[in-house]
């Protein structure tokens, strides 16, 4: 399986964590992550596969987050709630977010990817 990078083009951190990914010789396929998010299933997989807590894939710091006002709404939805909105809207998601090879990163720590992917 190979590995998958979401990011949004015009995100600075996703620049910075691509061209980790380049420098370090990791192989990827890109996917603009608004025009293409992932699908219900394969969120679903994704954060089974992280560990992580769920709240942990919401793009807490976007501008969508705050005017749906998302930090109060959480508190009373289904995790197959919150998993629907994400995948509907690439912007609420955590950005970038590399999966593949049963590893998962949210967001772009230098450590975390050289702790994760480096070969």
């Amino acid at each position: 399986m190979g590995l998958t990078y979401y990011a949004y083009p015009k995100c600075g951190t996703c620049r910075k964590a691509k061209n980790w990914l380049e420098m370090n010789g990791v192989d990827f396929e890109e996917v603009n992550i608004t025009e293409n998010p992932p699908a219900e299933d394969v969120l679903s997989e994704i954060i089974a596969v992280s560990g992580l807590e769920l709240k942990k894939f919401f793009n807490v710091s976007g501008t969508k987050y705050r005017e749906m006002n998302l930090k109060d709404k959480l508190l009373t939805m289904t995790d197959e709630e919150k998993i629907s909105l994400l995948s509907s809207d690439g912007m609420l998601i955590k950005r970038p977010l590399v999966y593949g090879d049963g590893k998962v990163t949210v967001g772009f720590n230098e450590e975390d990817f050289e702790n994760v992917w480096k070969n």
